[in-house]
Protein backbone atom coordinates (compact mmCIF):
# COMPACT_ATOMS: atom_id res chain seq x y z
CA UNK A 1 0.00 0.00 0.00
CA UNK A 2 1.11 3.63 -1.26
CA UNK A 3 0.34 5.86 1.98
CA UNK A 4 1.75 7.68 4.55
CA UNK A 5 2.98 5.79 7.61
CA UNK A 6 1.63 6.17 10.94
CA UNK A 7 4.19 8.12 12.19
CA UNK A 8 4.69 10.41 9.66
CA UNK A 9 0.48 11.12 10.21
CA UNK A 10 1.67 11.49 13.59
CA UNK A 11 3.83 14.69 12.40
CA UNK A 12 1.72 15.83 10.26
CA UNK A 13 -1.27 16.73 12.86
CA UNK A 14 1.51 17.84 15.34
CA UNK A 15 1.88 21.08 13.88
CA UNK A 16 -1.70 20.95 12.25
CA UNK A 17 -5.11 22.22 13.15
CA UNK A 18 -6.61 21.87 9.88
CA UNK A 19 -8.75 19.01 9.99
CA UNK A 20 -11.89 19.01 7.96
CA UNK A 21 -14.71 16.60 7.95
CA UNK A 22 -16.59 16.15 4.45
CA UNK A 23 -19.93 14.03 4.00
CA UNK A 24 -20.43 12.10 0.61
CA UNK A 25 -21.01 14.27 -2.30
CA UNK A 26 -19.15 17.02 -0.42
CA UNK A 27 -16.65 18.55 -3.19
CA UNK A 28 -13.25 19.13 -1.48
CA UNK A 29 -11.82 21.27 -4.72
CA UNK A 30 -12.55 21.44 -8.08
CA UNK A 31 -10.62 21.67 -11.72
CA UNK A 32 -9.37 25.52 -11.70
CA UNK A 33 -9.17 26.10 -8.08
CA UNK A 34 -5.54 27.23 -6.62
CA UNK A 35 -3.36 24.49 -5.51
CA UNK A 36 -2.94 26.29 -2.07
CA UNK A 37 -3.26 22.94 -0.34
CA UNK A 38 -2.93 19.71 0.03
CA UNK A 39 -4.31 16.59 1.76
CA UNK A 40 -3.92 13.60 3.82
CA UNK A 41 -6.78 11.62 4.29
CA UNK A 42 -7.34 10.53 7.65
CA UNK A 43 -10.84 8.54 7.10
CA UNK A 44 -13.14 7.79 3.82
CA UNK A 45 -12.12 7.71 0.30
CA UNK A 46 -11.80 10.70 -2.00
CA UNK A 47 -12.82 9.98 -5.70
CA UNK A 48 -10.42 12.16 -7.96
CA UNK A 49 -13.12 13.33 -11.37
CA UNK A 50 -11.80 14.69 -14.55
CA UNK A 51 -15.78 15.68 -15.47
CA UNK A 52 -17.22 12.81 -15.27
CA UNK A 53 -14.67 10.05 -15.38
CA UNK A 54 -13.23 9.11 -11.61
CA UNK A 55 -9.47 8.77 -12.48
CA UNK A 56 -8.37 7.34 -9.09
CA UNK A 57 -9.94 6.66 -6.06
CA UNK A 58 -8.30 7.68 -2.76
CA UNK A 59 -7.88 6.13 0.58
CA UNK A 60 -7.29 6.97 4.11
CA UNK A 61 -3.71 7.44 4.86
CA UNK A 62 -3.03 8.62 1.78
CA UNK A 63 -2.38 12.57 -0.09
CA UNK A 64 -4.61 14.17 -2.86
CA UNK A 65 -3.85 17.66 -4.01
CA UNK A 66 -0.42 17.76 -3.94
CA UNK A 67 0.02 18.45 -7.45
CA UNK A 68 -1.12 21.94 -7.98
CA UNK A 69 0.37 22.93 -4.25
CA UNK A 70 4.15 21.84 -5.50
CA UNK A 71 4.07 23.04 -9.15
CA UNK A 72 1.57 26.10 -8.41
CA UNK A 73 -0.76 25.62 -11.16
CA UNK A 74 -4.46 25.12 -10.63
CA UNK A 75 -6.07 21.92 -9.77
CA UNK A 76 -6.16 19.57 -12.93
CA UNK A 77 -9.10 18.10 -11.35
CA UNK A 78 -11.90 17.48 -8.95
CA UNK A 79 -11.72 15.69 -5.26
CA UNK A 80 -14.98 14.47 -4.32
CA UNK A 81 -15.93 12.94 -1.16
CA UNK A 82 -17.04 9.32 -2.11
CA UNK A 83 -17.85 8.29 1.62
CA UNK A 84 -17.69 10.40 4.68
CA UNK A 85 -14.13 11.37 5.20
CA UNK A 86 -11.74 13.50 7.49
CA UNK A 87 -8.70 14.90 5.91
CA UNK A 88 -5.47 17.30 7.19
CA UNK A 89 -5.44 20.07 5.37
CA UNK A 90 -1.53 21.23 4.68
CA UNK A 91 -1.14 24.45 3.11
CA UNK A 92 2.23 25.62 1.31
CA UNK A 93 4.59 26.78 4.57
CA UNK A 94 3.27 23.33 6.69
CA UNK A 95 4.77 21.40 3.35
CA UNK A 96 7.93 22.97 3.57
CA UNK A 97 8.16 22.64 7.20
CA UNK A 98 7.30 18.69 7.20
CA UNK A 99 9.79 18.31 4.04
CA UNK A 100 12.82 20.48 6.41
CA UNK A 101 11.70 18.83 9.51
CA UNK A 102 10.88 14.97 8.32
CA UNK A 103 12.49 14.47 5.17
CA UNK A 104 10.67 10.98 5.43
CA UNK A 105 7.85 12.77 4.70
CA UNK A 106 8.94 13.76 1.60
CA UNK A 107 10.53 11.01 0.80
CA UNK A 108 6.60 8.83 0.80
CA UNK A 109 5.30 11.61 -1.04
CA UNK A 110 7.54 11.23 -3.56
CA UNK A 111 6.50 7.25 -3.33
CA UNK A 112 3.25 7.76 -4.11
CA UNK A 113 3.92 10.03 -6.99
CA UNK A 114 5.95 7.57 -8.44
CA UNK A 115 3.17 4.73 -7.95
CA UNK A 116 0.62 7.05 -9.19
CA UNK A 117 3.38 7.53 -12.60
CA UNK A 118 3.94 3.94 -12.79
CA UNK A 119 0.50 2.99 -12.61
CA UNK A 120 -0.29 6.42 -15.48
CA UNK A 121 2.49 4.65 -17.87
CA UNK A 122 1.23 1.00 -17.70
CA UNK A 123 -2.51 1.70 -18.65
Amino acid sequence: MHAIQTWALSEVLKHNDIVRNYEAGDTVFKAGDSGNFMAVLLQGEVEIRKQDEVLTMVEAGSIFGELALIDHQPRSADAVARTACRAALINEAHFYRLVEQTPSFALAVMRILTHRLRLNLNS
